[in-house]
């Protein structure tokens, strides 16, 4: 076989060097790819789920009950916040914590009581903002929900008012709305009764 010509050689050589730029640019391509791919499949993903907004009328209150689930699991929440608003207005900022009580599943619950003294009858916007606080002010996983309230007053106020007050705030603490816990609870408080009749029954 003879000997290549220098021109010949260079081809080659230039040839070589073109593949292997090829090659390189795939493996970066390639490569880069890869860790994206790894990064987004090692995010879980987060989500608050408001599922309800029960409002029940009562003499001169409007009590709401929020109830909502925590996506993929409680574990995933230490704190989330929950703005309350009343025809765009906002009327309470709460800031929720989260317990991580084997015995509670992930749904929650939490109550609040509308003074609505001197708020004339009428239809009213209620809507409920919950999300997790990020101390660069952004709210992470924000989720909103809305009801329209038809109020009818029980009793005639003179002194009208446009937009209520927060009769009670349940505080930071969550109520419990699984079945098993509540059962649980609901067996420990009767056992706790039945001790303290028999007791005095020694008495």
């Amino acid at each position: 076989m003879g000997k290549l010509s220098k021109n010949q050689q260079k081809r080659e050589i230039m040839a070589v060097d073109v593949k292997q730029a090829k090659q390189s640019t795939l493996e970066d391509l390639s490569f880069q790819f890869n860790i994206n791919r790894t990064k987004e499949a090692s995010k879980s993903t987060k989500a608050i789920v408001i599922n309800r907004i029960a409002a029940t009328t009562k003499e001169d209150e409007l009590a709401l009950k929020i109830e909502f689930t925590l996506l993929p699991s409680k574990a995933s929440f230490s704190k989330i916040n929950l703005d309350l608003y009343f025809q765009e207005q906002l009327l309470n900022s709460t800031s929720l914590i989260i317990p991580q009580s084997q015995l509670i599943n992930n749904d929650f619950e939490y109550p609040q009581v509308l003074e609505m003294k001197g708020i004339v009858a009428g239809e009213y916007l209620i809507r409920v903002e919950m999300y997790e606080p990020w101390p660069s002010g952004e709210k992470l996983n924000f989720t909103a929900k809305e009801i329209t309230v038809q109020y009818v007053p029980q009793t005639r106020e003179e002194r009208l008012v446009k937009i209520p007050t927060v009769k009670s705030v349940a505080g930071t603490d969550l109520t419990v709305v699984s079945s098993t816990a509540k059962n649980i609870y609901r067996e420990i408080e009767q056992d706790q009764k039945q001790e303290s009749m028999s007791r005095r029954d020694e008495w």
